[in-house]
């Protein structure tokens, strides 16, 4: 049995608390008289898109379970506590070794199985028009599969936790019936769908957007087009890339107040984080280019992004600093919502018998936060 205590000022109201875990659990949370500390307690953030983290890729096999080991522990150091290994468009052998590969880093390795809830499948089944394919390989997309799908699965040990998929083709929504049923969340995401097919989407159990705004077309049709129905689905929730070059601050404010509760933010980050800008060749969808900034775009097409190398802290940080939400706001947006979207104990954030992965922050004279600690399972890991 293990029992200790983190002091610190509470995210929502500031006011000073201090949090009793014990077991890996928040076991009571005290009010505090005084507190001579402006660290600030908040809940560990909660990713649902990580195509993979400094170096380490999840869509470039092989990759081993060490990788993976390596990935979860450098999240910690970012403040990402729980998170979905992301595996993107490849052909159907490659997707089965992704998937086995992280399962089985999940059996062997217990920090990752406390980290990874489960995984993220985008794609194959995506729209395969320039544009919304975004960087996923054209020549691997594929209709709507369940066999194909079932295979994946059973591969991933059951740990395939939510599909991306694209509604335009004939046979989605069996597929996305076929997906709820196993308690898998289906997600709109890389598509060029007609405003009833996403509606019909959403009737068969599609419950959120992935990255909104981006894996779309250059230009649109004023009216009507796949974002503005996407906004406007009240079933919906929508994932939003927040690094400063997914969405403009202005979009992301429409967003943000199209969706209220059901906004939450994610990373998309990829192997590039943390690494030197340059050109890089990629097993799955070729050359890109990482600039200076941090901007990662295909390198024959620099107006297409090939996913972020900014995580989600930083995307916790543009809001703070273009004072697009509060700070409570902010941190909820990257740690209860996406928590609650695939059913998280973590959805509960501080509260008695929730699990103690609790950050550790200061905030910065711009408004935005620094990472003082990070606590996982009631155990310090950053």
């Amino acid at each position: 049995m293990t029992d200790s205590l983190l002091r610190g000022r509470d995210y929502r109201t500031l006011q000073p608390i201090e949090l009793q875990m014990q077991d890996g659990l928040i076991m009571d949370i005290r009010p505090l008289d005084t507190l001579d500390d402006d660290t600030i307690l908040a809940p560990g953030l909660v990713d649902l898109q990580i195509n993979g983290f400094q170096g380490v890729d999840f869509n470039h096999f092989p990759f081993s379970e060490e990788d993976v080991l390596r990935a979860t522990r450098a999240l910690w150091q970012q403040g990402v506590t729980s998170y979905l290994p992301t595996v993107i468009t490849a052909q159907p052998t490659l997707i089965a070794q992704a998937m086995q590969r992280l399962a089985s880093a999940c059996e062997h390795h217990p920090d990752v199985a406390n980290a990874v809830p489960g995984f993220h499948l985008e794609g194959p089944f995506l729209s395969p028009e320039d544009g919304p394919r975004g960087a996923h390989p054209r020549e691997a997309i594929c209709a709507p599969d369940i066999a194909l799908f079932d295979g994946w699965q059973q591969a991933a040990q059951q740990h395939i936790r939510l599909l991306t998929l694209s509604p335009e083709w004939e046979h989605s929504n069996e597929l996305i019936k076929h997906c709820v049923a196993q308690q898998v969340r289906v997600a709109i995401g890389h598509t060029s769908a007609t405003a009833q097919q996403i509606h019909t989407a959403v009737e068969a159990g599609a419950t959120l957007s992935t990255h909104l705004g981006n894996g779309a077309h250059l230009q649109l049709p004023r009216h009507p087009n796949y974002i503005w129905q996407q906004l406007a689905e009240d079933a919906l929730a929508a994932t939003l890339i927040a690094d400063g070059d997914h969405l403009p601050p202005e979009v992301l404010k429409v967003f943000l107040r199209a969706k209220g509760e059901q906004a939450l933010l994610v990373s998309d980050v990829t192997a590039f984080a943390g690494q030197p800008p340059g050109i890089y060749d990629t097993a799955i969808g070729g050359r890109v280019q990482l600039s200076a900034s941090g901007r990662l775009s295909m390198a024959d097409a620099p107006q297409l992004l090939a996913g972020s190398a900014r995580g989600l802290l930083e995307g916790v940080n543009f809001l703070l600093r273009q004072q697009l939400a509060t700070l409570s706001q902010a941190i909820e947006m990257a740690s209860l919502r996406p928590a609650r979207q695939i059913g998280l104990p973590q959805q509960q954030g501080l509260a008695c018998g929730a699990p103690a992965d609790v950050l550790l922050l200061k905030v910065q004279p711009d408004g935005s936060v620094a990472l003082r600690g990070c606590v996982k399972l009631g155990k310090r890991v950053a």
